[in-house]
C-alpha cells in the first residue's frame, strides 16, 4: 500500500500541474465591448430639444442608473417667480414622461415616469417651495420617484439645494427629498432619503 501511494503523489502532482496550465489557456478576448458601451450620445439630439425656453436638464434611466440629458422647458417672459416654479416644474413632469427621442432609445435611454402627472404649487400651510404632484409620491415606483427627485432637486422649480419638497395632491404630509450618488447609480433599489416636513 505504501509504495501505491508513492507512486499516486507524482501522478496527483502532475495533473494539478496540467491543470493549471490549461486555465492561462482559456480565452480572454471579449471583443470591443468599450465601443458598444450605452448611455452615449454622438452629439446634441435636436430634435428633444427646442430652440426657445429655459435649458435644463431631466434624469433618465439608461443601463442600470440615472443620466442627465439636456431639455428646454417654454416660460413666458415676466411670469411671477411663484408661478414660473410650477411652470418649469410641470414642464419637467412633461419630458420625464416623454418618450426619449429615438437616437436616445438607440443609445439605451428609457423612462418609468407616467404620463399625466400633474404638479401645482404649496397649499395654504405648505412651505413656499413646496410642490404637490396629482400622485402621491409613495404611489410612484422608485425608479420614477428617483427621475423626478433628481430632475427637480437641482432645477429652477426649487431652491436648487440637492432636495425638493414633494407631497400628494390633497393636505397631507409633506416630505423633503434628496437626490445622492447612491439614488442615481442604483435607483431601482436606494429610495430617496426623505424627512417629514413639519411646521
Amino acid at each position: 500500500m505504501t509504495i501505491r501511494r508513492l507512486v499516486a503523489l507524482p501522478l496527483l502532482g502532475a495533473l494539478l500541474t496540467g491543470c493549471g496550465i490549461r486555465a492561462t489557456e482559456v480565452p480572454t478576448d471579449f471583443g470591443a465591448a468599450p465601443s458598444r458601451v450605452p448611455c452615449s450620445l454622438t452629439g446634441p439630439d435636436r430634435s428633444a430639444q427646442s430652440s426657445h425656453g429655459v435649458p435644463v436638464q431631466v434624469f433618465l434611466l439608461c443601463g442600470a442608473s440615472l443620466v442627465a440629458v439636456d431639455r428646454t422647458v417654454p416660460v413666458p417672459e415676466g411670469t411671477p417667480d411663484a408661478r414660473r416654479r410650477v411652470i418649469v416644474a410641470q414642464g419637467l413632469l412633461d419630458q420625464l414622461a416623454a418618450s426619449p427621442s429615438a437616437a436616445e432609445r438607440s443609445a439605451g435611454y428609457t423612462t418609468y415616469v407616467p404620463g399625466g402627472l400633474g404638479v401645482r404649487g404649496p397649499g395654504p400651510k405648505d412651505p413656499e417651495d413646496a410642490l404637490r404632484l396629482s400622485t402621491g409620491p409613495s404611489r410612484l415606483t422608485s425608479y420614477a420617484l428617483a427621475q423626478l427627485v433628481c430632475t427637480l432637486s437641482d432645477s429652477a422649480a426649487t431652491e436648487g439645494d440637492g432636495s425638493v419638497i414633494l407631497g400628494g395632491p390633497d393636505a397631507g404630509p409633506l416630505r423633503r427629498y434628496e437626490c445622492t450618488d447612491e439614488v442615481r447609480d442604483h435607483p431601482g433599489s436606494t429610495q430617496p432619503p426623505s424627512s417629514e416636513v413639519t411646521g
